[in-house]
């Protein structure tokens, strides 16, 4: 997703200011573009509606059919190659990721301010138990993004380092003791949700990207790496099913078995970012993406429901909390509903169009 603000441009008429609106927006949203994009694209457009002196719609067109005519013209493979099915890269979701953790700690000390008082009293229990969960809810993070960039092992590393932290840490808050050590005001704690937020922006995105960006050997990747590189970004990276992935895998070994005087993988068909982007295109892709937003909010879902009915079993732990968990449950239950009717229509026009 693109991090573009809407553009400072002088539109001759009201209704081409409506029509730059909706191209901004459609750029922004749907289409997977880079910083900056957006804001050339309509400064050229702009030049082009000056010069021709007639509204932007007919010199341009629909605003969705423009920006998706200039993103799929413009914008380079390798770059289109780097982004998920959320169109963000490594640096892009660890922003995201870290924020939104950072997020929720000014939240959580937020509530705890309104509902139990000013000051929170720490020990080395609680100390221990807020070191484990959001240890492990980082690496839990970073599992997600490891996965997205193609790098399934990493994935599972990370996915070990937070059921480690998240273990250690109940462990060493039920070992320890709870006697207070120190009081802290809740508004601080609040300004360090602040800050961590703060500090995921700052991350710089490129440097994320290297990092999550497997080095490359001087002489390239032989055919086991360079196959195992494109089943881990079609899996990964472009959510395709394990069984779909390795089938293309399996062409691939079979074109290279059936011309093996073409030489390597690499030399055949390229860069493995790039042919795994190419595999990925097409009238599967919204499919691909619809799918995993709906498995996302039905998880999200049941873990809110699951919270909510702890809430409500017993009423002595009853709290302000519940409100929050019956919220966010109403809210991904809806976006799960919503995505499965989605992933429905999108299944029904790809039957219709083979038949």
């Amino acid at each position: 997703m693109s991090k573009t603000h809407t553009p400072e441009l002088s539109w001759a008429r009201d209704q081409d200011q409506e029509w730059a609106d909706a191209v901004h927006v459609r750029l922004a949203l749907d289409e997977d573009v880079p910083v900056g994009f957006a804001e050339e694209m309509l400064a050229e457009a702009h030049q082009l509606v000056a010069e021709a002196g007639q509204p932007a719609a007919d010199v341009l067109g629909d605003p969705a059919s423009y920006a998706r005519t200039v993103a799929a013209e413009r914008v380079s493979e390798q770059y289109r190659a780097g982004i998920d099915t959320h169109g963000m890269q490594p640096g892009d979701r660890v922003t995201a990721s870290v924020g939104s953790l950072g997020f929720i700690l000014l939240g959580v000390f937020g509530l705890y301010w309104i509902q139990d008082g000013l000051w929170v009293t720490v020990s080395r229990s609680s100390l221990a138990g807020f070191a484990g969960i959001a240890l492990g809810a980082t690496l839990g993070c970073l599992a997600f993004v490891a996965r997205a960039a193609g790098l399934l092992r990493g994935m599972w590393a990370f996915l070990a380092g937070a059921a480690a932290a998240l273990v250690g840490g109940i462990t060493l808050a039920t070992a320890l003791s709870e006697e207070r050590l120190f009081r802290v005001p809740a508004p601080a704690l609040m300004l360090l949700g602040v800050a961590w937020m703060v500090a995921a922006f700052l991350l710089p995105d490129e440097r994320v990207n290297r990092w999550f960006t497997p080095a490359r050997p001087s002489g390239g990747l032989d055919d086991d790496r360079w196959l195992a590189r494109l089943e881990n970004l079609l899996r990964g990276r472009h959510g395709m099913t394990a069984a779909e992935a390795r089938g293309h895998v399996r062409e691939v070994r079979q074109h290279l078995a059936a011309a093996p005087q073409d030489g390597r993988a690499e030399d055949v068909f390229g860069d493995a970012e790039i042919y795994a982007l190419r595999l990925s295109e097409g009238p599967r892709r919204q499919q691909r993406v619809t799918r995993q937003k709906f498995y996302g909010a039905l998880f999200s879902s049941v873990v809110f429901a699951v919270l909510t009915a702890d809430q409500l079993i017993d009423p002595q732990e009853r709290s302000g909390w519940i409100a929050c968990y019956v919220g966010a449950f109403g809210c991904a239950a809806w976006a799960a509903v919503g995505e499965w009717r989605r992933l429905r229509e999108l299944r029904a026009t790809a039957a219709a169009d083979r038949t």
